[in-house]
Parts: structure tokens; C-alpha cells; sequence
């Protein structure tokens, strides 16, 4: 009976950690699995010490913010592995957080499995060496970052990316545009403002400046907004109740399978709207002092998980001072008027779903994991599950 220490730390973590426990019980019922995640990793059976809501920050003064309550979780996370002892940690991404408790738990004996690279490969890559010093196996999801784990001589597989299964939408494009009050037949943009609370107060804002000015170009031109679950209200108040826009709360997969294009916030959402082959322009923007500290540290000249996967420029970015409203709305409104370059970029975009590998990263990944603990001498039932090593 494996008993498996799962720790993520913000949404996309929490649905790839959900996923891999649920293929985890397919190749091994008995798996006991326990940890720091969220509703949905909870909703597979993972006995949760505490929740993430709350923690997940990007810049500095953020984190500084939320390191009280992290450290309280890094401590009652060592606590409990102290008196139960689990076989096995899997980290998922969520670095500042994951290399501190793997590091622990490593000293005390327990073999670490890290799932989903922090992004070592755009900075901090003196972050390296932490990796080989912490990690039994790492198990990464773009086939760009297995080289460079190869080069480190960091024990490696290239499992493929989740999403490529988990990006499915459930309501076809005129059920949830009815659902929610928009026309069926009119050019629609899906807003993604990003899932932490501080990237959707410094984005959002810019993204309903730019909705007047695409309208004035494109008649007819209705918004959705992709809410991701567990974020206040009064983040989207500027948004609300405006005439042709809706909010859609934990549905970010029918939503960019509704959109003609998108704007997102650079991360996950990028892969998700490329796995649906949905046109896109990719925003960000940090607090200055974040900005101003990074940048030197930054190895790529390119933001978009879809750029960095394709290896040059396929979709626009506009981050930082040129994320304006009128940049936003001049991308938006050619990619909706331009056919030729919408049809362009989906051709790019699908050439970019190709390089991620086949379906069935999740099973990868558990089979991956089993064939650690097997390793290790750790009794699982079932058969030897065969991955190499």
C-alpha cells in the first residue's frame, strides 16, 4: 500500500496532481495518497493537510506577504510525514515552496519525484543543481526541458503534457453562449485574467479598457471572461454586468472552445488555448519592483508557453509597459477581422500540440512514479509496472 506525500501549490498544479492520483489508483487501488493541493486534487482522495487558496502570488512583495501561513504549511506537512513516514514525495512545480519541503523530507530519507519542472529554463538556472541534489526522478511536460536535465545529469523522462487529455470541453459553443446571454453568431473574444488574485487585479482592468475600442471595430464583438474558481468578487466588479460580456467561473475549456480569439495571461492558459487551437495574444504584467529585480535573471527572449515550445514568435506578447488596452484591442481586432493570419496562427498552433508529446502523460507520469517506489523496495501491488529507470 503506497502512501504518497502530493504537494502543489496553485490551480494547474492542482488539476495535473488530480489526474495523476487517479492513474495511480488504476495501476495500484491501494495507493494512500495525502498533502497540499486543492479542491480538485481533494475531490480525487487526496487527504488534504491544507489548501493553496491563498498562497499562490507571483512578485516579491506578494510572496513576502503569504510566507507566515506558507511556512505554517511547510511545517505541518513535515510534522505529519514525520509520524506516518510516506514512501514517497511528489512535488509539483510551485518551487519556493516544493524545494524547501523536498529538501527536508530528502534528508529524512524519503525519495522525491518532481512533476512538472519549475521553469528553470527561462531563470534561476543555479536552480539546477538543487534539482539533482533533491530529485530521484524528474518528470517534465515540455520536450525542450529534458536536454537540458540530460546536460545536469539529472536522472529524466519526457512524460508529455497533461493537458492534451485534460483540455476537453463538456458544452458546445451555442449551448454556453446561450447559457449565458450572448448571440450565437457573433464574434466572440475570451478573456483569461489569470488565476492568482494579484495577476487579475493588475490584468483585468487593461483587458475592459480594451473592450470598447475592439467593439468600435468589430460590431458586434461580445466578451467571455474565464473566472478560475476560489477568486473574490470584487475582482471582476469592473467587469460585471456590462452589456456583452459574461463571467464564466471554472469552465475555462468551454469558454476558449466558444472564442474566436483570446487574450491570456502568459502561463498555462497559453497551452490550454493552443490545445483547443484557439487564436491567441498573450498579456502580462508584474508589480515594477518584481519587474525591475527579474528581468537580469530572465535567459529567454520569449514569454509564451506556445512561443517557447515552438521556438520562435507564433503568437503576439505584450508584456509589461506594451500590455496596454490599445495594443490589446489592435491584436484583438486583427485577428478577428484578418483571416488568412487567425488560419496562419491555428496552423502554428497546431504544430505546437504535436511537439508535446502523445496522450497519456497522466499515466506516464503514475507508471513513472510506481516504477520509483518498486526501485526503492517498496511493495505495491500489481505487476512491475516496467518504466525504465
Amino acid at each position: 500500500m503506497p502512501s504518497i506525500l502530493l504537494s502543489c501549490g496553485e490551480p494547474s498544479g492542482d488539476l495535473y496532481a488530480a489526474a495523476l492520483l487517479d492513474e495511480l489508483r488504476r495501476l495500484d487501488p491501494t495507493t494512500r495518497a495525502w498533502g497540499f493541493g486543492g479542491e480538485r486534487l481533494a475531490r480525487a482522495g487526496c487527504d488534504l493537510v491544507g489548501r493553496y487558496q491563498g498562497l499562490t502570488v507571483t512578485g516579491l512583495s506578494e510572496a513576502v506577504r503569504v510566507l507566515p501561513r506558507s511556512l505554517e504549511m511547510y511545517r505541518a506537512l513535515v510534522a505529519r510525514a514525520e509520524r506516518e513516514r510516506p514512501d514517497l514525495l511528489i512535488a509539483i512545480d510551485f518551487p519556493d515552496f516544493n524545494f524547501r519541503l523536498a529538501r527536508t523530507l530528502k534528508r529524512r530519507g524519503v525519495p522525491v519525484v518532481y512533476y512538472v519542472s519549475p521553469q528553470i529554463w527561462a531563470w534561476r538556472r543555479g536552480r539546477l543543481k538543487t534539482m539533482k541534489a533533491i530529485a530521484d526522478r524528474v518528470l517534465v511536460i515540455f520536450p525542450f526541458e529534458e536536454p537540458l536535465y540530460h546536460g545536469a545529469d539529472v536522472p529524466v523522462d519526457f512524460v508529455g503534457h497533461p493537458l492534451l487529455d485534460l483540455a476537453r470541453s463538456t458544452t458546445p459553443r451555442q449551448a454556453l453562449l446561450e447559457s449565458v446571454g450572448l448571440a450565437q453568431d457573433m464574434p466572440t473574444v475570451a478573456l483569461l485574467p489569470g488565476s492568482r488574485p494579484n495577476e487579475v487585479r493588475r490584468i483585468l482592468p487593461e483587458l475592459v479598457r480594451a473592450m470598447p475600442l475592439i467593439r468600435s471595430h468589430v460590431n458586434g464583438a461580445q466578451f467571455v471572461i474565464a473566472r478560475a474558481p476560489g477568486l473574490a468578487n470584487r475582482l471582476f466588479e469592473a467587469a460585471a454586468g456590462a452589456a456583452g460580456v459574461a463571467i464564466v467561473e471554472g469552465r475555462t475549456d468551454d469558454v476558449l472552445a466558444a472564442a474566436d480569439v483570446v487574450v491570456t495571461a502568459s502561463g498555462t492558459a497559453t497551452i490550454q488555448a493552443a490545445v483547443h487551437g484557439a487564436p491567441m495574444v498573450v498579456v502580462y504584467r508584474l508589480s515594477s519592483l518584481t519587474y525591475r529585480v527579474g528581468k537580469p535573471l530572465v535567459h529567454v527572449t520569449t514569454y509564451a508557453m506556445v512561443n517557447l515550445v515552438a521556438g520562435r514568435q507564433v503568437v503576439p506578447e505584450l508584456i509589461q509597459d506594451a500590455f496596454t488596452a490599445d495594443a490589446v484591442a489592435r491584436e484583438a481586432v486583427s485577428l478577428l477581422t484578418d483571416r488568412a493570419r487567425a488560419n496562419r496562427m491555428r496552423d502554428e498552433l497546431r504544430a505546437v500540440r504535436d511537439k508535446l508529446g502523445a496522450p497519456g502523460a497522466s499515466r506516464r507520469a503514475a507508471e513513472a512514479v510506481l516504477a520509483v517506489i518498486e526501485n526503492r523496495g517498496i511493495a505495491v501491488s500489481g505487476q512491475s509496472r516496467g518504466v525504465r529507470l
